[in-house]
């Protein structure tokens, strides 16, 4: 629950907070929040957020370690009890302002007071009652359209796996073309932005030919799904690039430097690995858009998220294929791999309308999993 509070119901706090009543809260000295809400399920998004320094809410009957879904002994909280209690009989004499909130008026994602930049959980809309029960109702619906895609991107060719993949509701955009063939010998290295685990097999099916993918962490059943090649790397960086140079030896390669993924339009710092290994790089904006699931999770099951993602009624992939980084701005050209870097995070943002960030793998789950993100071989699924 605590994991929960903190990675997944943000989101929705964010997106349905009222302007009004948070210019209200904010010009307040000290903030203390009486809330019927279940404490655990607002606490660390009203201080985290809202900078609140006492909450006082509903507490739930637990057993063990475990939340049984009943409000403890003591009840509902109920709130002029609750004030009375908290702040004493004198410290009701005081002058009370009420305020007419205006019910429209939903603060823009500019104005947060913090950026939501990370969150986790499977569900991309607010789980009301009547949007819960479509969701259900559209679960069968949803698997066997998931089962069917992924068995169209797996065994059929690239044109008839987009004209099938269209026909099911996939909306697949494609901007730019293929770069011309490399003339020293060596494969592309396409650069992209990372969205889902799927971003090398859209850019794989789109261009019509077939890459192979380098990635830091794979789920068995991912890799064995897998239409395209892909490739593990060890994060030793000597190792990695030894891993990298071969196969852009072998052909056309694809690499996510960001190193995990984003929900939202922010890129994460960009590893400079990739900017020493090659000199003809092509960076490709990659965008996803869902309705219904999200198919990335920090503390799920990996193996899941392609599943996740093509069980959403109309999933959308964006595949935006820039042109060649210029030589004098590679490593080649007496760049320096960590300008190289920040050159093209800056470049794909730019393409995007995203903004870029210094955050890192290792941010992004210490924040929604409590780890560094690193799975041990043996229990990775």
């Amino acid at each position: 629950m605590d994991s929960v509070s903190r990675a997944v119901l943000p989101k929705f706090y964010l997106e349905n907070l009222n302007l009004d009543a948070y210019e209200v809260l904010e010009s307040a000295g000290s903030k203390v929040v009486f809330t019927s809400v279940p404490r655990v399920m607002v606490e660390g998004f009203l201080k985290e957020y809202l900078s609140v320094d006492s909450v006082i809410g509903t507490e739930l009957h637990s057993a063990g370690q475990y939340f049984t879904g009943l409000v403890s002994n003591s009840g509902l909280v109920v709130k002029h009890r609750a004030l009375k209690e908290f702040f004493g009989e004198k410290g009701l004499i005081l002058v009370l302002e009420a305020y007419l909130i205006n019910k429209s008026s939903i603060m823009p994602r500019e104005k947060y007071p913090k950026p939501l930049i990370f969150h986790d959980g499977r569900l991309a809309f607010l789980p009301t009652p009547f949007a819960t029960l479509s969701m259900f109702m559209w679960l069968p619906v949803g698997i066997f359209l998931a089962v069917f895609r992924l068995f169209v991107g797996i065994f059929l060719p690239y044109k008839l796996a987009i004209l099938l993949g269209v026909a099911t509701g996939v909306n697949i955009r494609l901007k730019g073309a293929a770069p011309q063939k490399s003339q020293n010998g060596k494969g592309v290295l396409y650069v992209c932005t990372h969205r889902t685990l799927l971003d090398p097999v859209f850019l794989s099916t789109s261009l019509g030919k077939p890459l192979t993918a380098v990635t830091y962490s794979l789920s068995k059943m991912s890799e064995i799904l897998a239409p395209i090649k892909t490739v593990r790397l060890t994060r030793d960086r000597k190792q990695d690039a030894r891993t990298m140079q071969r196969l852009l030896r072998e052909g056309d390669l694809v690499v996510c430097p960001e190193g995990t993924t984003c929900r939202e339009p922010y890129l994460l710092r960009f590893s400079s690995l990739f900017a020493e290994l090659a000199d003809e790089i092509v960076p490709v904006a990659v965008n996803t858009a869902v309705t219904m699931f999200y198919g990335t999770t920090a503390s799920g099951l990996k193996c899941l998220d392609p599943v996740f993602f093509l069980m959403n009624p109309r999933p959308s992939y964006s595949v935006e294929i820039l042109g060649k980084v210029p030589r004098e701005l590679t490593c080649a050209g007496g760049k320096s791999s960590f300008e190289v870097a920040n050159y093209i995070q800056r470049q794909l943002a730019g393409a995007l309308g995203f903004e870029c960030t210094s955050f890192t793998r290792r941010d992004k789950y210490l924040m929604l999993a409590g780890n560094e993100g690193i799975v041990d071989q043996g229990k990775r699924r």
